[in-house]
């Protein structure tokens, strides 16, 4: 087992990772930029290192600093948590060049996933189902025009180095075609340098599903069931469930065991998130996260599993120590992402943090860096805490959430709080009767 590992990441999930540490009895290094000297990982990490200002590009985007840090404090891995550099396959090839330890999975796999199109190509190769659509990266707008004739109207225009919602237009007839590789190829440029799109079915009604996977060295792989992750506004998550609502067990034994097969082939190391639009009983893979997601701790709370502690473990060389019969699923987990947005308008509303006060009780979790007196910094994403309750029943969750969400104070900034509370209180939202765009539709309507 490692004796220190830097944290290169902030905010909450620093602070998840340093808690998964401490209770492994793993000294703790935390990196930070200017504007984040008084942040919560900072003050109770073992040591702290200053990486750069404030801009991402020059702290938490900054490999050579990151790495210079790992070097002076005699760290032995590096734990990227998510965003940032926790997908940058250049980065986890050159932390292992350096004789450190990169918590997560091999570089090769990170490359492999990270271009969607590789992706999928993989993965219809292991097994996986896909969205009907192109093979690949499309040549140009009339072979657009063949593929979206063959798989029909409507369709949707993709980066393949995408993420985010950004670089991804629908074209709901043929007349819309042309604006949308334009314009989603543009915005690929832009956004990832890279302006390689191809295109698939667009799905009308479709759920977000996703499927936790931990993979070893030694070719055990599992997978912890899935997370219904359709509440959506723009492509960005804001409140996602453990089951599904949707799916039964049947359902869920089959896409993992399609998961478990396809990985194991692969020889996936760590923790991965397989993602699925899923429609009229039909899973079809989209793409998948290489890396710990935001919404791990429903995952946790329903499986009474430690995600983090098992990544630092298969990176250490330790075996899982279990098989999929041993994973067991109890009850129901919600997780609410708490935002610093007008809940109206979604504007960041970055400040100082006058009065903190997080609910507490049984089932509840909360995980955050915030503290009173603390200030939001502007620079980063808006997320400041997440609130997650486990109960037995989904409905028994719901009103643990709403009990919840009444408690929490957070004065001086604005925040999504009262969306979350509407989102609640909606009978469609309490019968589960949701898809992927139920959100953008929910908070157009007055009130």
């Amino acid at each position: 087992m490692f004796s220190k590992i830097l944290i290169a990441n902030r905010g909450e999930i620093a602070l998840r990772v340093l808690r998964a540490c401490r209770e492994l009895g793993i000294k703790t290094v935390a990196v930070h930029s200017t504007a984040d000297a008084d942040a919560m990982h900072v003050r109770l990490a073992d040591e702290a290192v200053c990486i750069g200002p404030a801009a991402s590009r020059d702290s938490y985007l900054n490999v050579a600093a990151i790495l210079s840090a790992a070097t002076i404090t005699g760290a032995e891995a590096i734990h990227p948590g998510y965003g940032f550099l926790s997908e940058n396959a250049d980065f986890a090839e050159t932390v292992e060049a350096h004789g450190l330890t990169f918590i997560g999975p091999t570089a090769e796999h990170i490359r492999m996933m990270g271009d969607k199109i590789t992706a999928k190509t993989t993965m219809m190769a292991l097994g996986v189902p896909l969205v009907p659509g192109s093979d690949g990266e499309l040549a140009n707008i009339e072979e657009a025009r063949i593929v979206a004739e063959k798989v029909g109207y409507p369709v949707l225009i993709k980066a393949a180095a995408g993420g985010g919602g950004r670089g991804m237009k629908v074209a709901q007839t043929a007349a819309d075609l042309e604006e949308a590789w334009s314009v989603a190829r543009t915005e690929a440029r832009a956004a990832f340098g890279n302006d390689a799109v191809y295109l698939e079915k667009y799905m009308d009604k479709p759920r977000h599903i996703e499927l936790q996977i931990l993979g070893d060295n030694y070719g055990n792989v599992v997978h912890f069931g899935e997370r219904d992750c359709s509440l959506q506004r723009r492509h960005q998550k804001l409140l996602e469930e453990a089951g599904s609502p949707a799916l039964t067990p049947e359902e869920r034994d089959t896409i993992g065991r399609t998961a478990i097969d396809a990985l194991s082939k692969m020889g996936y190391r760590n923790a991965g998130t397989l993602e699925f639009l899923y429609q009229d009983g039909q899973f079809c893979f989209i793409e998948m996260n290489t890396r710990l997601q935001v919404e791990h701790p429903v995952t946790e709370m329903v499986c009474d599993v430690d995600l983090v502690r098992e990544q630092i473990r298969i990176a250490a060389g330790e075996k899982l120590g279990y098989t999929q019969a041993d994973v067991t699923f109890e009850g129901h987990a919600i997780e609410c992402r708490i935002n610093a947005e007008d809940p109206e308008t979604f504007a960041p509303c970055p400040g100082t943090v006058a009065v903190y006060h997080a609910p507490g009780g049984l089932g509840v979790r909360i995980d955050s860096a915030l503290y009173t007196g603390y200030r939001v910094p502007p620079y980063y994403d808006s997320m400041i805490a997440k609130v997650i309750v486990h109960a037995p029943t989904r409905a028994q969750a719901i009103a643990r959430m709403q009990r919840a969400l009444d408690e929490f104070v957070v004065e001086g900034i604005k925040t999504v709080i009262p969306l979350h509370r509407r989102i609640l209180a909606d009978p469609e939202f309490q019968k589960g009767d949701y898809t992927i765009h139920w959100l953008e539709n929910f908070t157009a309507r007055p009130h």
